[in-house]
């Protein structure tokens, strides 16, 4: 069994910048990298001060995959933003409702992104096969602290309930 522990969350928002991007399961998504750089200096100052839900970084999340996540085809919605329980956002920030949900949440730690995608990929490959949860809806969240000699510490978070037959 992967490495992972099981974390209740309440509902809160994501503060952020959202654009719809290319599938991509491997290597740097250049759509992904563009949004990044178009946020503003005053938009990272806003999300930094709405940022107070976990998990307390800023983060990606991802949903909407035109295949549901098992192909590596079509898009997917991701925003670029931070947890927040704040019903407002300025400086052109959009807010998407989270409910409140139970979340598999599984680190990962080494060579940037690669590492992270290979336990995304087991994520969805082994460990709900053998898990007693599935998919709570197509949503995830990651964050990343990557470090100068491209290794990064991230975790993966992803929506579960208990399975009906497990």
């Amino acid at each position: 069994m992967m490495d992972h522990r099981v974390v209740d969350l309440p509902a809160f928002r994501l503060a952020g910048v959202i654009a719809r991007v290319p599938m991509q399961f491997e290597g740097e998504n250049a759509a992904i990298a563009e949004l990044a750089r178009g946020i503003t200096e005053a938009q990272r100052a806003e999300m930094h001060r709405l940022m107070d839900a976990e998990p307390r970084h800023v983060i990606n999340a991802s949903w909407d995959s035109d295949t549901d996540f098992q192909k590596e085809a079509g898009e997917l919605t991701h925003l670029i933003g931070v947890p927040t329980t704040a019903t407002e956002a300025g400086e052109g920030l959009e807010l998407v409702f989270v409910p409140a949900l139970t979340w598999a949440v599984f680190p990962s730690d080494g060579p940037y992104p690669a590492d992270m995608q290979q336990t995304c990929a087991r994520i969805y490959g082994e460990w709900l096969a053998e898990a007693p949860f599935e998919l709570d809806g197509y949503r995830m969240l990651s964050f990343s602290d990557v470090r100068a000699d491209g290794t990064a510490y991230s975790e993966i978070w992803v929506p579960v309930r208990r399975g009906e037959d497990r």
